[in-house]
């Protein structure tokens, strides 16, 4: 029976040191966790480290606020400068060779800007330029390759 006590014993004493020793293996990972912390930092207590970061991080979240608000207001802005170009080369003169007649689509966000076309023929080039508002021409009638240029230019994402 005493053999049978010492054994209990020893068991259990084995026991406690396993558990002390995963207690003191558990603890210097959180001291060292907390000396990470404050590396750098002389005669704080964690609760002022801790205040810092929080305001630092209010202030970063206002900068991230401010910068968000400023990239919205240049996508609105960008919307309506040149996003979209649109180019067709045609011959429309049968006398002559090659495409050296073109159209030009050059829109905004909004698909409108202008179409400017040149007719080239031997004797002369003449270039023209019409509104485009919303992909449509506004007070003239477009040709079928200005229609295309247009076209082309809003397929540009």
């Amino acid at each position: 029976m005493l053999l049978n006590l010492e054994g209990v014993n020893i068991i259990l004493l084995g026991l406690i040191f396993v558990w002390l020793g995963t207690l003191s293996f558990l603890f210097y990972r959180l001291f060292a966790h907390y000396q990470g912390l404050t590396k750098g930092i002389t005669k704080k207590d964690l609760k002022s480290v801790l205040d810092k970061l929080l305001k630092d991080f209010d202030k970063e979240a206002k900068k991230v606020g401010e910068l968000t608000k400023e990239a919205e207001k240049l996508k609105k802005d960008n919307f309506y400068n040149i996003q979209k170009i649109g180019l067709v080369r045609y011959n429309p003169f049968a006398e002559t060779g090659g495409d050296q007649s073109f159209c030009l689509a050059v829109l905004d966000g909004n698909d409108s800007g202008l179409v400017i076309s040149s007719l080239h023929s031997r004797e002369t080039t003449r270039i023209y330029a019409k509104p485009v508002k919303k992909g449509k021409a506004v007070g003239y009638e477009l040709s079928d390759e200005e229609k295309q240029a247009i076209k082309k230019a809003k397929k540009i994402k």
